[in-house]
């Protein structure tokens, strides 16, 4: 028997090294994606363009991670080697390289997963709300009166806050509401001591007492540790302050709902004690800014007076040249009266005695009156004189020709001057001329 040819065997197919790799992520994005994995950071790297990279490993092997710009910019804290995380990812091959790589667009701490997702829903239904719309913002006032503090007697937010503003700005009072910070009731506690402040801060300001911005502050921590301030009625409650809120919860990047919900978040307690409070110098500059245009309106005001003290020694000699006038007329009448009948002459010397009285009357009554309004004007006079002030402790400078020094720019070292005190002047002599 005669054999025949052996049969042909089936060629294998011949891939592309890049095709293979791309069938491969294919593979493997439909059969595993999208993966949540647990496990521990290596290698952390944030590279200049914003991308981070990593290694993501256990006990039983390690995967290489990318973490593009626009899902690291969602990051609600700042990873770090060695901590234990939660990714959402995508399963796919860098194809260059042909390494198994994960795609990560979302992670969190271990543990907080299913808090980061109550956060996100929390998120939502206030966005909803609106608490979270810039039109609702309100602008921190010029000249803060009073401050209202809510924070842990046991926080070390509170000795920053305390510190800051006894630094900046040791005259405002602050009104302290203690609440816990973390843990089981620390909300209610929160929204209690708010409550307090904002009741203060309805009521006129009395025994010098006022609230013109709460600050609610507390230092950093873990997202469990920060979970109080992601209260859903807090942040409404937020929402109802009568004066603007300012947020300071935990580091720059820590992020909670009373931070969207507040007038002003600030990146650490510190900074939300600063935003509110100016420096003295600030405080100071606006002091000598209105003090030189009190002095303008008191230069104007002593114009005014110095004139109408001038009208009125004016007006109070105008009864003297009445009289003149009234005696001339008197002699006119007396002469009339010599060639009168007698009756007439009876009647009209009758008219001339009343006129006379009521003409006495008039004159005492118009110099009274007068001389009241002149001592009235005189005594206000008094009151703006400048030796009134100098009395008081001050003194008023003079160069040698008599102008008024009233800036340090005026004056030069060696320069001869006088100042002139409540009871004297004396000769002084610049020694030195140190600007503000």
């Amino acid at each position: 028997m005669t054999e025949g040819p052996a049969p042909t065997r089936l060629a294998a197919q011949v891939w592309q090294v890049g095709a293979l790799c791309h069938a491969i992520s294919d593979a493997l994005q439909a059969r595993f994606n999208p993966v949540r994995v647990a496990g521990e950071i290596s290698g952390f790297v944030r590279a200049a363009s914003g991308h981070c990279y990593f290694t993501l490993k256990d006990n039983e092997g390690q995967l290489r991670c990318a973490m593009f710009k626009r899902a690291a910019t969602g990051l609600q804290f700042v990873p770090r080697d060695g901590q234990r995380v939660e990714v959402s990812a995508r399963v796919s091959v860098y194809e260059p390289r042909g390494e198994l790589q994960m795609v990560v667009e979302a992670m969190v701490p271990a543990g907080e997963g299913s808090l980061y997702e109550q956060f996100m829903q929390i998120k939502a239904r206030l966005a909803a709300q609106g608490l979270f719309d810039a039109e609702r913002k309100r602008p921190l006032p010029a000249h803060v009166r009073g401050i209202g503090l809510v924070t842990s007697l046991g926080a070390a937010a509170l000795h920053d806050v305390v510190s800051a503003l006894q630094r900046r700005v040791p005259h405002i009072t602050v009104l302290l509401a203690p609440a816990s910070v973390q843990g089981a009731g620390a909300a209610a506690e929160i929204m209690d001591a708010l409550r307090a402040l904002y009741a203060l801060a309805e009521q006129p300001a009395s025994d010098g007492i006022a609230i013109d911005v709460i600050l609610l502050v507390r230092g950093g921590g873990a997202m469990e540790d920060l979970w109080s301030f992601n209260d859903e009625a807090l942040a409404q409650l937020i929402a109802l302050s009568p004066v603007p809120l300012i947020s300071g919860v935990g580091h720059e990047t820590d992020f909670t709902m009373a931070d969207f919900v507040a007038d002003l978040r600030a990146p650490t307690p510190t900074a939300a004690a600063e935003l509110c409070a100016q420096s003295a110098e600030v405080l100071l500059d606006t002091v000598q800014r209105l003090d030189e245009r009190l002095q303008a309106a008191l230069a104007r005001s002593l114009e005014r007076q110095g004139q109408g003290l001038d009208r009125l020694a004016m007006r109070l000699g105008r009864p003297a040249a009445l009289v003149g006038r009234l005696r001339e007329a008197w002699a006119g009448v007396q002469q009339r009266l010599a060639h009168a009948p007698l009756a007439q002459l009876q009647r009209q010397q009758s008219e001339v005695l009343r006129l006379q009285t009521a003409l006495r009357a008039a004159l005492v009554q118009e110099v009274a009156r007068l001389r009241t309004r002149q001592d009235r004007m005189a005594l206000h006079l008094d009151m703006l004189d400048p030796r009134l002030v100098l009395s008081r402790g001050y003194a008023w400078l003079e160069g040698n020709e008599g102008q008024a020094i009233t800036q340090v720019a005026q004056l030069q070292p060696g320069q001869a001057v006088q100042a002139r005190l409540s009871d004297g002047v004396a000769d002084l002599q610049v020694r030195q001329v140190r600007p503000a």
